[in-house]
This record gives C-alpha cells, structure tokens and sequence, in this order.
C-alpha cells in the first residue's frame, strides 16, 4: 500500500508523517510526502527531531506534488492532507481514485524559532497517535469505504 502525505511546504508535518508511517509500518506500506507550494527544504527542526528519535534523516527533500502524477511514479492508495485548516491554508486535491482523507495539523514551522522544538514535538505527537490508530487496523481487508470512514475518524482524534 502507497500512501502519499500532502501539505502545503512540505518541509515539517508531511515529512514528520512520513518517517513515522515508514517506520512504524513494519513494511505493510511505504509512505511519500510532497507539497502543494515546496519550501524548497526541509525545516531544519523537522531533521533534528527525527535524528533525536534515531531516525535516518538522508533522502529527505521538499517536493511539488505534482512529482507523484508523473508517468512512472508509484500508485497511490490513500493521501492524506496534514495542513491545518484553521491556519488557512490551500490544501491539493489529489486527482485520480486513491482514498482521499484529512488529518490537519498546526504547522510547527509558522512557530517562533524560540518555540521551535516544542510546536515540532507537540506535531509530532498527534502525527505519531494517528499513524498509531491507523496502523493497528487491519487497513489491507478492509473495503475502501470502510477506510475512509476508519481514516476520516483517526483524523478527527487526536
């Protein structure tokens, strides 16, 4: 299973998503990440916590969605959008027929760089409790409209 995690830089909460479903996952799914608008890097913060949590932080990079629409990019069964509503943001929309959820999510980034370490942990955190969530289903029997709905309802906890 593919999963695709978009935000708007794609420099914190997509990437933080991504390490975690890729490392939690235990092979039953590969994770990708992307932007709507790259930052064109990864928030520096983002590579220090995962490097905190032992996590291997090379290959990372701030991508345009648009890179997973390409001839030759991998299918994808599920996206999910991490950008906070509340902050405003635009959100992609992914074209074609994967199952489409979101789990929005402060943007660490937009925080003071005294508040930095803080706001990227506390995003981290509620990321991690999803994937969690997410990953204690049995997601590969399940009917795509029973995922969404277990996938909608993971993005609404926290």
């Amino acid at each position: 299973m593919n999963i695709l995690v978009l935000c708007t830089g794609n420099s914190a909460r997509s990437i933080l998503l991504e390490s975690i479903l890729n490392t939690l996952g235990g092979g039953r799914l590969r994770a990708y990440s992307a932007g709507s608008k790259p930052a064109g890097q990864v928030h520096p913060q983002s590579l220090v916590l995962l490097a905190e949590k032992g996590r291997d932080t090379r290959g990372f990079r701030s991508k345009p969605w648009d890179e997973f629409a390409q001839y030759g990019a991998p299918n994808m069964d599920i996206v999910i959008t991490v950008c906070a509503s509340a902050a405003g943001e635009t959100c992609p929309i992914w074209p074609g027929a994967p199952i489409r959820t979101h789990w929005g999510i402060e943007d660490p980034a937009a925080a003071e760089k005294a508040d930095w370490a803080e706001a990227f942990q506390t995003a981290y955190d509620r990321l991690e409790r999803r994937a969690i969530a997410f990953l204690a289903l049995p997601f590969e029997d399940m009917e795509p409209a029973q995922l969404k709905q277990a996938l909608d309802q993971i993005g609404q906890a926290d």
